[in-house]
């Protein structure tokens, strides 16, 4: 097994960090990682706003929903979707379109991913930080995104201060279909439960009961952020 996959094998989310802070050195090369990623007809539509400000960090925190790690983080970054350099280089650009929300929202994910499994290679560790859109008009008005900027998502990084066990995943037998769509497997499913409730159970921190069904129908029985669209159609983007 060559380093690379072995960093990716080995993820874990890490939500608790040293005072060790990343050297400028290590953070160029992370940051130029994450750039170097793949980008949609080469439009290269992300922005990463990088938060040193410790007033404003403290206020990332509340509007995250209370995740005192994005404080305590050497580094926190900003993901957003970004049209605004585009319509500045050309009037007749046309962010409104969906299509081309997806098209940011899928380059900045690309882009982090890079960027979180660079810094992993260097022996950091991060976590992505989503519920910054629990508060994106907040968010957006602290960081002063302009029209045709939205933020999609935050990442800490630093010297991991833990080491928590790998998260199980869904075997690739459920996650990958050969030619056509193939119906979902109760027994592989009632396997993975399985693994997932044990790995509950005996983890370090934060034990509990319950299953990856379990889970799942809890997350996605209940209304979720409806306010997105409404905070995207306000910035310009998906309305038509």
């Amino acid at each position: 097994m060559n380093p690379v996959i072995n960093t990716m094998l080995n993820h874990r989310s890490i939500r608790k960090f040293t005072d060790k802070v990343i050297t400028e050195e290590e953070l160029d090369m992370i940051l130029s990682s994450g750039i170097s990623a793949s980008s949609s007809s080469f439009l290269q539509t992300t922005s990463i706003i990088r938060v040193t400000d410790p007033i404003m960090r403290k206020a990332l925190v509340q509007f995250s929903g209370g995740q005192a790690y994005v404080e305590t983080a050497a580094e926190f970054l900003v993901f957003c979707i970004d049209y605004q350099r585009h319509y500045q280089l050309s009037s007749q650009v046309k962010p409104e379109f969906t299509e081309l929300t997806l098209i940011g929202a899928i380059d900045a994910g690309i882009m982090a991913q890079n960027t979180l499994l660079a810094a992993e290679s260097l022996g950091l560790g991060g976590v992505y930080i989503g519920g910054l859109r629990n508060s994106p008009k907040e968010v957006d008005e602290l960081l002063g995104l302009p029209q045709y900027c939205a933020v999609m998502f935050g990442m800490c990084l630093g010297h991991p201060d833990q080491s928590p066990q790998i998260k199980p995943r869904l075997p690739q037998k459920v996650i990958v279909h050969q030619n056509t769509y193939q119906p979902l497997s109760a027994q592989a499913i009632m396997e993975y439960d399985d693994e997932t409730n044990h790995y509950y159970q005996s983890r370090g921190s934060n034990q509990k009961t319950g299953s990856w069904s379990d889970h799942i129908s809890e997350r996605l029985s209940k209304e979720s952020r409806s306010f997105i669209l409404s905070y995207l159609n306000s910035k310009g983007l998906a309305t038509k």
